[in-house]
């Protein structure tokens, strides 16, 4: 009996998922304010997004990145399977939003407005490990941009981050993009 409102709720994300008819705002914010209202979706969207073999995984990573910049704390719950299922990701147009996302709640997590519980040494390891590999990696400018500012967040907290980023930094900058270049060097004058 408890398997069919899952089904359901399933169903109702999937739908709201196929609405997204391209990437043009208009259609992922209507998507992010059918997900606001309906919290309870919020932990099938999470799922969704890490179900690589499905194309909606896509859909659910630009959902959930527009969920979370007006309401960051939803996260909070689910931060763990969140931060677990960053490494499954590889397609570009996920990654750029999941990266995005996980800036943003490292912001809230290290601001005065984080009210839940310390984050587990796993996870930790985990969102600086991505965040290292998608800036190393051949990656698209945006995803590199918010992998090296959720770093940067990091490095105040794990000492050998700083000395890892800047490293990095400096050896890849000439070679980077131009906004690749300018990130970089904006950031090297704070490290």
């Amino acid at each position: 009996m408890t398997y069919a409102p899952y089904v359901m709720k399933n169903q109702q994300l999937i739908a709201i998922l196929e609405s997204i008819i391209n990437a043009k705002r208009v259609y992922r914010d209507r998507a992010a304010l059918q997900i606001a209202q309906n919290p309870g979706l919020f932990p099938d969207l999470i799922e969704k997004m890490y179900d690589v073999t499905d194309p909606l995984h896509v859909k659910a990573a630009w959902v959930l990145e527009l969920v979370c910049l007006d309401t960051i704390s939803l996260l909070d719950p689910y931060i763990s399977r969140f931060i677990q299922g960053l490494p499954a990701l590889s397609n570009e147009s996920a990654l750029r939003p999941a990266s995005k996302t996980c800036f943003h709640w490292c912001s809230y997590y290290f601001s005065n407005r984080y009210l839940g519980p310390e984050l587990d040494p796993k996870d930790k390891e985990t969102i600086i490990s991505c965040s290292f590999d998608w800036l190393i990696a051949e990656h698209k400018v945006a995803t590199q941009v918010f992998a090296m500012d959720t770093l940067n967040l990091w490095s105040k907290d794990e000492p050998w981050v700083e000395s890892e980023l800047k490293s990095i930094l400096e050896m890849r900058t000439e070679s980077g993009s131009s906004g690749y270049k300018a990130h970089a060097r904006k950031l090297l004058k704070n490290l």
